[in-house]
């Protein structure tokens, strides 16, 4: 009962804070100078991009567990990381091409930030492959985890490209280097929304570990149901 209660909590959170940050992001943020309307896929784009980095974090926090203390909840956290951050990562390849094409006039360039980006998809399209390529539930977590481990130094690759490499096609730094930061009524929606994403991302997250419980008590009901029957 509590932790239903926990979850409509969450749920009821994450609802609020999602409609708080769409008002901030397409009526309280002023226009962009240059960009007019179109920034305002960066209140979208931005958070997802965060949310997938924070998926992956978890992947990588969770295979660390696995690999130390072969502990089923840290793979299952593994996994739901994997899950829930892969959706956040496909949004954030979407969004990234509708914001480009109008700004620099081609959908996709590959330049250090967005190739890093589609490294980072592809790790999560492998790590969940390998869950699902192996009949062994233990070999596939080891296996798993080795390549959450080994991935994750795509992460903070991917975070600072923008700061280590400047392209010709110049992307915006939010947070630290020159030319950083924003007004303030767009870092108050921008953040308000990278918040707002991230509880969305944590209460997905809580979903897909009750659901991995769930089904793992139903897989053991059906052998023992299995066994009686022999």
């Amino acid at each position: 009962m509590k932790k239903n209660s926990s979850m409509t909590v969450h749920s009821l959170l994450t609802l609020a804070w999602i409609l708080i940050s769409l008002y901030l992001a397409f009526i309280f943020a002023p226009n962009e100078a240059n960009q007019g309307n179109v920034y305002r896929i960066m209140y979208i784009h931005v958070p997802c991009a965060w949310s997938a980095l924070v998926g992956y974090t978890v992947i990588f926090a969770g295979s660390v567990g696995y690999l130390w203390k072969r502990s089923q909840f840290a793979d299952d956290l593994a996994y739901a990381g994997a899950e829930v951050g892969f959706i956040f990562c496909c949004c954030l390849l979407i969004t990234g091409p509708l914001w480009a094409k109008p700004v620099w006039g081609v959908w996709w360039v590959w330049d250090p930030r967005t190739t890093l980006t589609f490294v980072l998809w592809l790790l999560f399209v492998g790590y969940l492959l390998l869950r699902t390529f192996f009949v062994n539930p233990a070999q596939a977590a080891l296996l798993s985890a080795v390549v959450g481990i080994i991935g994750f130094v795509d992460v903070p690759i991917d975070y600072m490209a923008i700061r280590w490499w400047r392209t010709q096609h110049p992307q915006p730094v939010i947070m630290g280097g020159p030319d950083s930061g924003l007004p303030p009524r767009m870092e108050i929606a921008l953040f308000t929304s990278i918040g707002a994403f991230l509880c969305l991302f944590f209460y997905l997250l809580r979903q897909r570990l009750h659901m991995g419980t769930a089904r793992r008590d139903l897989e053991q009901l059906r052998r023992g149901e299995t066994a009686t029957e022999f």
